[in-house]
This record gives C-alpha cells, sequence and structure tokens, in this order.
C-alpha cells in the first residue's frame, strides 16, 4: 500500500501537485534555488482549500525536516483526496493550508538539514540579539563526527562511556537542543533565517493576516515508539495554549505532551518554527501540534543522524558506503510497511479532524 506515500521527492511532489489540480485547486509553487539530487526543480509548494478570508486556518506542512516529508507528505496527499475530510471542514468554516515541503532540500537529498546544513526548527531566533549557546555539544563535536566512517573502536568507546555515564535521554537533549557555533556541525540552527524560515514567514503574512483563529499540525518523524504519533504541544510555553491543544486533542490513548514540562520524548529545543506565527500572525489565537511518528529507537536514529552528516562532510566518501548511509537515513526516518503507514494515516486524519472540531467550537 504505497498509495499517496513516495519513493523520492520528486515522485511525493508530483503527487502532491496532481491531488491539488484533483480537488479543483491551484497551488502556488515557491521555487528553491539549487536543484534535486536528480536535477529536478525543488520548490515550497503551497495550496489554501477554503474561503480566502476565513476566520479559522488549519495549516498542515510537511518536510520541515527533509527526510521526515516522505511521511508528512503522504499524510497531506491522502487529505487532500479525501472528500469526506474536505467537505467536513468546509461546513465547519475552516480553510486548510497544505504547505508541502517547508525544506525541499533535504527531503530530495534525503538530509534531514536544509541546504545551508541548518536544523530548520532551530533556526527561528531574533538574530540581532544573543544566541544561545550549547557547551554540552562543543564537548561532543569532535566525538559524533569522527575523521572516518563508520568510527573506530576508540570512537565508539569514548561515546558508549559518556552514554554509560549520563544516560541516553541526556545525550539527546545535549545534541539535539540545538547550537550555533559550528556551522558543520549536527543540529546547526544557523546565524541568519534560512531559505525556507523566510520563505514559511511570506507563506504565514499572505494567508494568515485575516485569521482569528490558527491552527497547525506539523507532521514529522524519528521519536517515540514504531507507529506512534506523539502529540506534542507545538506553541510557546503558554499555559492556555496547551489547555487548548490537551481539549481538542487528549485522548484515551493519545495525550498532548510538552517539551516544557519534560513529558515528552522530545528534549527541550531553542529557535522553534512555530514562534512565526506570533511574528507574522500577530492578530491571531495560535494552537499547534507537532505529530512525531515513532521509527526506530533514538540512540539508531541518532546514528544515522552523525553517518550522514560525515558524509556531508566527506563527498569523497565510496559509493557504496554513500548508499548505505542513506538508506540508514531513510530507515530512520520512515518505515516502508503497510501496517506503519496505515497506522500514520489513520492518526493523522484523526487528529485534523479533531483540529477542525477545535478551532470551529
Amino acid at each position: 500500500m504505497k498509495g499517496p506515500f513516495s519513493e523520492s521527492y520528486a515522485e511525493a511532489r508530483d503527487k502532491f501537485l496532481d491531488a491539488c489540480a484533483a480537488a479543483g485547486l491551484a497551488a502556488e509553487s515557491l521555487v528553491h534555488p539549487q536543484k534535486g539530487r536528480d536535477g529536478e526543480t525543488l520548490a515550497m509548494d503551497v495550496v489554501r482549500d477554503g474561503h480566502p478570508n476565513a476566520a479559522r486556518l488549519l495549516i498542515l506542512t510537511s518536510g520541515c525536516h527533509g527526510v521526515e516529508g516522505y511521511c508528512g507528505s503522504g499524510i497531506q496527499i491522502a487529505a487532500l483526496r479525501d472528500a469526506a475530510w474536505r467537505e467536513r471542514s468546509r461546513e465547519r468554516g475552516v480553510a486548510v493550508l497544505y504547505v508541502h515541503a517547508l525544506n525541499p532540500y533535504g527531503f530530495s537529498h534525503i538530509r534531514r538539514v536544509t541546504h545551508e546544513n541548518v536544523d530548520l526548527n532551530r533556526n527561528f531566533h531574533d538574530f540581532s540579539r544573543p544566541l544561545p549557546a550549547n557547551e554540552g555539544y562543543r564537548e561532543l563535536h569532535d566525538l559524533l563526527l569522527p575523521p572516518t566512517w563508520p568510527p573506530d573502536a576508540a570512537n565508539q568507546q569514548a561515546i558508549g562511556t559518556i552514554l554509560a555515564q549520563r544516560g541516553e535521554a541526556a545525550l539527546q537533549a545535549v545534541i539535539t537542543r540545538g547550537q550555533h557555533e559550528f556551522e558543520d556541525g549536527m543540529f546547526f540552527g544557523g546565524t541568519s533565517p534560512t531559505w525556507s524560515n523566510r520563505t514559511f514567514r511570506e507563506v504565514l503574512r499572505a494567508h494568515g493576516h485575516r485569521a482569528a483563529r490558527i491552527a497547525w499540525i506539523d507532521f514529522h518523524t524519528g521519536l517515540g515508539p514504531p507507529g506512534i504519533g506523539e502529540r506534542i504541544l507545538a506553541t510557546r510555553n503558554d499555559e492556555a495554549a496547551l489547555a487548548r491543544a490537551r481539549a481538542w486533542w487528549d485522548t484515551e490513548s493519545a495525550k498532548v505532551t510538552s517539551i516544557y514540562d519534560g513529558s515528552s520524548t522530545s528534549a527541550f529545543l531553542t529557535g522553534l518554527m512555530c514562534s512565526a506565527v506570533y511574528d507574522e500572525c500577530p492578530q491571531a489565537e495560535y494552537t499547534g501540534l507537532a505529530l512525531e511518528y515513532g521509527t526506530v529507537p533514538v540512540l539508531q536514529t541518532l546514528g544515522a543522524l552523525r553517518a550522514e552528516h560525515w558524509l556531508h562532510l566527506h563527498p569523497e566518501a565510496p559509493r557504496e558506503l554513500a548508499a548505505q548511509i542513506k538508506q540508514q537515513m531513510m530507515q530512520a526516518f520512515y518505515t516502508d510497511s503497510d501496517v506503519w503507514r496505515e497506522a500514520v494515516l489513520a492518526q493523522g486524519r484523526e487528529a485534523m479532524v479533531q483540529a477542525v472540531e477545535g478551532i470551529s467550537a
């Protein structure tokens, strides 16, 4: 059951644009300055389903972290093909804004980061002010990206010692929080806004400036139990927003978690993308969710990210090793099984319906 899912960015983009056309919707393509891995055009494709002046707007985004777009794209395409879902949104006066491939470069090249080597969800800062420091990452940088891959025994032993001393959660927190010191490093938040940052802000200004209420579901993968979509609060540390999110999205089996109270599998992060809504649509009451689908254990995910970053720094690597690393990345962020895909679609649709009911209440 590939259905709405794809095996390449180019295929995903074609399916998305075809789904827009079949739904009678005109997509706007914001073209990226670089090409894809096969020379294809890259773009942030945007389509709005609903009245341009709707007071209630639901945003659905994919591909913030590039390779994670293989999952989110499938959910968006399935939604566009779902006549009952579209009718339900219209009946409740909710316009739905689909933003396909926030980071099309990473999507195409099977990277998590942008073409600037920036983690997009660590890039939303006021760059006129001092950026947060991450001393813990500074200590680990050279170990995380050794001269050779696979890492030698000494490197593996050093990482193992740190893991034994600090624990998995603490190591994850230090590595993933975001850092602005090492441009070639992991989870680099940048020193200026990326193309994706600037372009998405344009989209928000164009489509969100009339909305009184905005909801947002951003689809992610790579953390948590396989096939389970963790519902992570994607707002400022705001009790009112958390209360709305829990009223909308809590179920008996799935509760909204938060990086602010430690209940999420995600560590505390800086430079979050959700801050753009507050900046560009200050008139709106905002409620957001990151729907984070599990794939493989977190240390396996971090291992795949280390390998892919190493490969980026070593383009001379043997072709066979490069292919192996890219396959490892795909397995870390997209589970190629019908059971996983069916679970992803069902939970995505449930969260979307709950958002429409919540924002229109």
